[in-house]
């Protein structure tokens, strides 16, 4: 009893040495940054408002949003503060800026997290051809994945395809030099990733995992995560000869031997540090690998933080 009394006081020491790191850090470099004084008039269609003739697939910072479709999972109040990650419904967080979505699904076709399920993914699929439909140049990348420990859905990709068909964007490694304007009318840039099913192939409608690729390492330490994003991010090549996306992710996980077991309060550590973020890629010269930023329970400023980046790139000011 003693033992454990003594971790958790090791811990709650940890974390509160980390989250004064990240403190002193913003206050001794700041969170400005070119364009992070910028605010798009309509984030729901901030992509247009960047001219979709000039604005190229590889400037983009596209703001993300982890475990997307986790606004209703679980029982409220009972096992849902344990697995939801997002707040807002799908269709909410495109018109809030959001442009990379990241679901997780099951044999049946549920959405889930871990062993906690919610709607069908059919609710993703119709929430995001509505934003499609009322928008004409905002391009989504849509991950889809088998959540671990479950099997592939039969005949999943046949699905997308019948779904998503006349948005979809077609694998394919010039996509990355391209402007939105040579992309449309196609919207959608579906990443499907099956545990046991064939890939998809070069060429076909959806994209293979290789072409979304990231460094995530499960911790509930906020300095520890961020300094960990910035190690894997100034690994990677730079924007301009990269074929695949590369994705970064603000968040935190609440761990198994803390009491502090809900998502909301152990993200909440590094949540408000995405623009703290930026700034330092500045700072340690690796800004110009920066792609997507993905987060838990997306807010309007962090998506103006991605845009703003995106709109100084566009300038020839990033």
């Amino acid at each position: 009893m003693g033992s454990q009394v003594s971790k958790q006081l090791e811990k709650r020491k940890a974390i509160s040495t980390e989250k004064k790191a990240l403190v002193d850090l913003g206050g001794s470099s700041g969170e400005t940054y070119p364009g992070s004084d910028y605010r798009p008039s309509d984030r729901k269609n901030w992509m247009a408002g960047l001219s979709p003739e000039k604005l190229h697939i590889n400037q983009i910072v596209w703001p993300g949003t982890h475990d997307s479709a986790t606004n209703k999972i679980g029982i409220p109040m009972i096992t849902r503060p344990f697995a939801q990650c997002q707040s807002l419904s799908i269709y909410r967080q495109l018109c809030v800026g959001t442009r990379v979505l990241d679901v997780r699904v099951q044999e049946d076709r549920r959405v889930c997290h871990g062993i906690l399920t919610t709607y069908s993914v059919d609710v993703v699929i119709q929430e995001l051809k509505k934003f499609l439909s009322e928008t004409h140049s905002e391009i989504v990348i849509l991950e889809i994945r088998t959540e671990f420990g479950h099997d592939d859905p039969p005949e999943f990709d046949k699905y997308l395809e019948e779904q998503l068909g006349e948005y979809l964007i077609h694998q394919d490694d010039n996509v990355f030099g391209k402007t939105i304007a040579e992309l449309l009318p196609k919207r959608v840039i579906c990443v499907w990733k099956p545990r046991k099913s064939p890939a998809p192939k070069h060429g076909s409608s959806l994209w293979s995992a290789g072409y979304l690729k990231d460094n995530w390492i499960d911790t509930d330490l906020p300095s520890t995560k961020f300094e960990s994003n910035m190690k894997h991010l100034s690994e990677q090549p730079p924007l301009s000869s990269r074929k695949f996306f590369y994705r970064v992710e603000n968040t935190v996980t609440p761990q198994a031997d803390n009491p502090i077991v809900c998502v909301k309060p152990v993200t909440n550590r590094i949540h408000g540090y995405a623009r703290l973020f930026i700034t330092q890629c500045f700072s340690k010269g690796c800004a110009d690998k920066l792609q997507i930023f993905s987060t838990d329970f997306i807010d309007e400023d962090f998506v103006e933080a991605c845009v703003g980046l995106t709109q100084a790139r566009v300038e020839g000011k990033a």
